[in-house]
């Protein structure tokens, strides 16, 4: 199941693991409330592929997990490096409450540090 947190472009899904199929990228872009040139672009996917996919098209297993990372756990891979995944995904299924935690702490942190000016 996978539903809005709040409207700062994140998507939780409770129960959904790595690699699983994602039924209607369409839904989880409109939720985001962004076209398909910014959500698509943001894993590396053309407005075109992307297109295709939330036509019906099959998702390779590397575009459903870049799709879940970035629009569903929030993370952006522009700051992400690997041993950060593999911690991630370590910890999820490891101690999914400390995750949990952790993330909503991250999350606030991130928040606050968006709305800092230059120098501040």
């Amino acid at each position: 199941m996978v539903y809005l947190q709040s409207s700062k472009d994140l998507i939780q899904a409770n129960d959904m693991k790595p690699f699983e199929r994602i039924s209607n990228p369409r839904e989880i872009r409109r939720r985001l409330q962004l076209n398909q040139e910014e959500f698509w672009s943001r894993i590396g996917v053309t407005q075109s592929g992307g297109s295709r996919y939330e036509s019906g098209r099959t998702m390779p297993k590397p575009v459903r997990e870049l799709l879940r990372l970035v629009h569903i756990e929030g993370i952006a891979l522009d700051r992400a490096r690997g041993g950060d995944f593999e911690v991630a995904t370590y910890l999820r299924v490891a101690n999914p409450r400390l995750y949990r935690n952790l993330r909503k702490a991250a999350s606030k942190t991130n928040g606050r540090r968006k709305g800092r000016t230059n120098g501040h």
